[in-house]
């Protein structure tokens, strides 16, 4: 830990924790519901669990983003946070929020509107509490003694992410306007704006973990971010088919979508190469196993499983179905909770002065929680399968195609069990590592100097 500022990242990065394991509760939750038991239907409906898990979601992720950002650019700027009592002030605004939301879920006060459920009233407070947020890290940056290539892309992405939550806030009663705004938050965050911050942290993070020359990583993020935010923002025409925007929509969504798996690809395959190419091994062995994960997972949960349901001719009769909680749940894994848990896994042991990182209970968190993972994946592919099947090919009602693939959801009650083992020993390898040092702990033993790799990494 360079600056004292920093340790700032640790109190989100707490928040994260405490949001990510209250989600998991709704998420199993909703997992035995599907299995026919919905025994706690009178208490927390089913629509009221599933509008929880996912706030909650967007909730912990955003967090994780501001706490990588509050460590990230104090570092890349070469000085202090310009206002470290504004982020304490912000974050708690942001918890206040938040719990504010998921309480009034429970009594109904929402505004109804998938994925952006959160009141009206809430929606100004988060307004204001993220333009903090950008403003501190902003005079940060401006106020620094360098300008980078990494804190620049994080920067815009944060700031592209705060201004494409407004079009959410558009007031309208038609329902396909209505929906069109909506896309414009919710694809332009997870496969837009997001990226950006994606290709920033997992940039930062090849840097202190590899020792790879920024020049040469830098100009990787130019390309991947670059092309990924391209085919992300017009492939959000894949979520006009059906919500009544001209036919046109049909054709740029389904080839742009194409193109979205690309960027994931080669940003797997880098990240892959420069890890086996740095010629040195990182004390934080963990650290890089999550972000080199974090590469290959998006990859394959937002790239691939994304290319295979969006086309066009696949798409008509996967469209609202649990396929899509296929793509939804290795997507958002892979792409942006193993990034931030990959950013957490390597600033606990600089801000904390603690060495917890390679103890059993960290390599098991990574593997329980990825297999778990990937088998929930294969569990709601195969009851996507089935539904298509049984209720878009053959023409059974919905209710009784739940029935039939009531099943499946055993099964992914199974993989979500392992999948919780994980999280609750990452969670307690971060309870282990207790609360941040009073001191700044410069040069310490994790934290390891940029040294350019040989050009085999280039």
């Amino acid at each position: 830990m360079k600056f004292e500022s920093q340790r700032v990242a640790w109190w989100f990065f707490l928040t994260c924790m405490v949001l990510f394991g209250l989600q998991l509760v709704y998420g199993l939750i909703m997992a035995y519901a599907h299995t026919g038991n919905d025994f706690l239907h009178d208490v927390i409906p089913f629509h009221v669990a599933r509008a929880t898990h996912i706030n909650l979601l967007v909730m912990w992720l955003l967090a994780g983003f501001m706490g990588a950002a509050y460590f990230i650019v104090p570092e890349e700027a070469d000085r202090e946070l310009y206002w470290p009592r504004l982020a304490y002030v912000q974050l708690v605004a942001l918890i206040v929020v938040g719990v504010v939301a998921i309480i009034g879920f429970h009594f109904q006060w929402w505004e109804g509107r998938k994925f952006l459920e959160i009141p009206r009233p809430l929606d100004y407070l988060v307004v204001v509490d993220v333009l903090l947020f950008i403003a501190n890290i902003g005079m940060t940056i401006w106020k620094g003694k360098r300008f980078t290539t990494t804190s620049l892309v994080l920067f815009f992405g944060l700031l592209m992410a705060a201004l494409l939550y407004l079009p959410g806030m558009i007031p309208t009663d038609n329902q396909t306007i209505d929906s069109y705004w909506r896309w414009w938050v919710v694809h332009l965050w997870v496969e837009g704006t997001w990226e950006l911050i994606l290709g920033a942290i997992l940039s930062f993070l090849l840097i202190k973990l590899t020792g790879i020359d920024r020049e040469v990583v830098e100009k990787w993020l130019y390309v991947i971010v670059g092309f990924a935010f391209l085919s992300g923002i017009l492939g959000t025409g894949h979520h006009y088919y059906y919500i009544g925007a001209p036919r046109y929509w049909l054709m740029i969504g389904g080839i742009f979508s194409a193109f979205e798996p690309v960027a994931f690809l080669i940003m797997a395959i880098y990240a892959v190469r420069v890890a086996r190419r740095s010629g040195r091994a990182h004390p934080n062995r963990i650290a890089m196993s999550w972000t080199v994960g974090c590469a290959v997972m998006a990859f394959v949960g937002a790239g691939f499983l994304g290319f295979a349901h969006t086309l066009p001719q696949v798409n008509m009769y996967t469209h609202g179905t649990l396929v899509t909680a296929t793509h939804g749940h290795l997507a958002f894994w892979g792409a942006y909770a193993m990034l931030v848990l990959a950013m957490i896994s390597y600033v606990l042991p600089l801000v904390t002065g603690r060495k917890r990182h390679e103890t059993p209970s960290a390599v098991f968190a990574f593997w329980a929680s990825n297999v778990g993972m990937v088998a929930m994946t294969i569990a709601f592919g195969i009851a996507g399968v089935s539904q298509v099947v049984l209720e878009r090919r053959l023409g059974l009602d919905f209710l009784t195609v739940q029935q039939e693939i009531e099943v499946h959801f055993w099964g992914l009650l199974l993989a979500g069990t392992l999948f919780i083992s994980g999280i609750t020993a990452f969670i307690w390898n971060f309870a282990r590592h207790g609360r941040p040092v009073a001191e700044v702990t410069r040069g310490a033993t994790t934290a390891a100097p940029e040294e350019p790799v040989h050009q085999a990494a280039a």
